[in-house]
């Protein structure tokens, strides 16, 4: 494993994504290609090249429909009034927003040729939920480490339809080699493999929720805009993606172990989604987790901008964990099925006490099987940068 050069404050940014920023620029000023516009016609004209309009409507609503270009529209308002991006951080929402895009009209076409793939009958869900930085990935690959439940690897998030031949991992492989390059950081925030079960954010990014997009940019009337708003179209899609990724997989019969910070926020439509659901919410001090995700935040946001603000990221996600708690609690209030809370420092402690009083809450069997699956995991876990994040946040602040 490649030796992480110090990150000497919260806003640092590496070498290689500044100098990336400084080409950027310099092809841009020469002419020698234009900057691509933030605008929703010319980034759909690039999305969807190659595809026709029934590719993009083809399973979905008209509201469905209509709901992304309203996002569309609002996102790239906010990218461009508000974000104050420099040439890294504009290409990289140019980047983001193009394959959003291109996902959905891919899977449109791939419904077309098989049709009814999109509604495949699954087994209920495992749904952990709690807020970022509060154990949630830890629970979250524990569960799916069991040979009886299937995850979603990154892979498949990322690039939910299978080209043949696949070669989805390489693409994967590839794009996080990039991203440790501008960002050395990130395994210390998140432990990322392409094989590895990971949550379901870039779905919801395909869709155009802001679970991803807040957390890089500074936008906030799309923030807004997206809290305010029914999240129903997005999980819609969602659904449809997990359904076809599950018959894909051909494990349409196993709980699929589902875990995204957004889940949080929009717990009542993803339920409405999955009303059969099983739901393990995970706790941690409130304080720990708004230091560690200023510490998250500001580590991507630094680099796609000039103008990052500790105090601003403090102040909104102090503001947006609170509305994701308030949210939470709402929609767990009516929750009839089983629900199982975990405390951060009790897994941390005792992780086999702990996950053996999770299934018996959820009713499931704690086999051996998924015992020595979940311990194959943890040792696995026990080698990732992300378990010196903690320190490395405590000791950034008290500089």
């Amino acid at each position: 494993m490649a030796t992480v050069p110090p990150r000497p404050h919260l806003l640092a940014r590496s070498r290689t994504a500044e100098w990336a920023d400084r080409v950027i620029e310099g092809i841009w000023d020469k002419g020698l290609h234009p900057q691509p516009p933030l605008e929703p016609d010319a980034l759909w004209e690039i999305g969807a090249k190659g595809f026709s309009e029934e590719d993009e409507r083809f399973g979905r609503s008209e509201e469905d429909v209509a709901d992304f270009r309203l996002r569309l529209e609002k996102l790239c308002e906010a990218l461009r009034e508000e974000a104050e991006l420099n040439s890294l951080g504009h290409t990289m929402a140019y980047g983001q927003i193009t394959s959003a895009i291109r996902v959905r009209h891919d899977l449109g076409r791939l419904w077309q040729r098989k049709p009814g793939i999109e509604r495949t009958p699954i087994a209920p869900p495992i749904i952990v939920v709690g807020q970022m930085r509060a154990g949630t990935t830890r629970m979250h690959r524990l569960l799916a480490a069991d040979p009886a439940h299937a995850g979603t690897c990154l892979y498949h998030g990322m690039n939910p339809v299978r080209p043949f031949p696949d070669i989805r991992p390489i693409k994967t492989r590839l794009g996080l080699a990039i991203a440790r390059q501008i960002n050395p950081w990130i395994d210390t925030l998140h432990p990322f493999g392409a094989l590895r079960v990971d949550e379901e954010l870039p779905w919801l990014s395909h869709a155009l929720s802001p679970v991803a997009l807040e957390a890089q940019y500074r936008i906030p009337s799309y923030v807004a805009f997206s809290e305010a708003r029914d999240a129903t179209p997005i999980y819609r899609e969602f659904e449809r993606m997990l359904r076809t990724d599950a018959a894909m997989m051909r494990n349409t019969a196993l709980p699929r172990v589902l875990k995204c910070p957004q889940y949080a926020e929009d717990l009542a439509p993803l339920l409405a989604r999955f009303p059969d659901a099983r739901v393990v919410v995970t706790r941690r001090n409130s304080v720990e987790v708004l230091a560690s995700t200023v510490s998250v935040v500001s580590c991507q946001m630094a680099y796609q901008t000039e103008s990052a603000d500790l105090s601003v990221i403090e102040a909104e996600w102090t503001r947006k964990l609170a509305l994701r708690e308030e949210r939470m609690t709402a929609a767990l209030a009516p929750v009839a099925g089983p629900v199982a809370e975990v405390d951060f420092d009790a897994l941390s402690a005792d992780w086999e006490s702990e996950i053996a009083r999770v299934y018996a809450l959820l009713e499931l069997d704690f086999t051996a099987a998924a015992h020595a699956a979940m311990c194959a995991e943890q040792r696995r876990a026990a080698k990732g940068r992300h378990t010196a994040h903690q320190a490395d946040y405590s000791e950034l602040t008290a500089k």
